[in-house]
């Protein structure tokens, strides 16, 4: 949290070490430069080093999606839940034609645009990248619970893998818990064998011999 010395307007500041091995904080600041405009974009009002640190200050938003659904006791009504869905749908899609994957959609990452207000923002575009070709698996790709199957496959994957953390998302709304827990990967990719079945028709297409292996066994427990 932050103050404008000049308009007294406060602001949300995220600060990343310069001795960081992996820095993000200045590719996220061009992304969000990239989907500047857009409905549900923060604005980010600075982009800089200082000291010991990479700055960006950005708007300052209300509670987050978690927070929220804490405070509502882990459940949302079918209602609000849907209301939800319209505008995180719209997000996404926007997301999508700048052609990025967001590759990190969760309910920390969905913010109120203020406390009273009913726009929802998504945020952390830290992990995004490039949707003009499909991606292999990488580490850190999705947060559990979260995470589409070609990601657990370790198969190429697009930006479907967005829309499917965006079904996890609403049914955990929803449902009050996860949709596909699991202990690792192994255990949430048979819960999720359990639920749909042989794999979807996306990851068969993506993935070869040995994933349609991984994906039997997973049915087999």
């Amino acid at each position: 949290l932050g103050t404008n010395l000049t308009s007294g307007e406060e602001v949300a500041i995220k600060l990343e070490s310069v001795k960081s091995k992996h820095p993000q904080l200045l590719y996220e600041s061009k992304i969000y430069r990239i989907l500047h405009g857009g409905v549900g974009v923060s604005n980010v009002r600075w982009y800089g080093v200082e000291g010991d640190y990479n700055v960006m200050v950005m708007d300052l938003l209300g509670p987050s999606l978690e927070d929220l659904f804490n405070y509502c006791g882990r459940k949302f009504n079918l209602k609000t839940v849907l209301m939800l869905a319209d505008q995180l749908v719209s997000r996404l899609e926007y997301v999508h034609t700048k052609s990025f994957i967001h590759r990190d959609v969760k309910l920390e990452n969905v913010l109120l645009r203020s406390p009273d207000a009913s726009e929802i923002v998504l945020v952390d575009f830290g992990s995004a990248c490039f949707a003009n070709e499909p991606r292999k698996h990488a580490m850190y790709v999705q947060s559990r619970h979260y995470r589409a199957p070609e990601v657990l496959l370790g198969a190429a994957y697009d930006a479907q893998i967005d829309v499917w953390s965006l079904g996890c998302v609403l049914a955990e709304l929803h449902a009050g818990t996860p949709a596909f827990p699991g202990r690792d990967e192994a255990d949430q990719l048979a819960r999720i064998a359990e639920v749909i079945g042989p794999p979807p028709e996306r990851v068969l297409r993506r993935g070869d011999e040995k994933k349609r292996r991984a994906w039997a066994e997973a049915l087999e427990r």
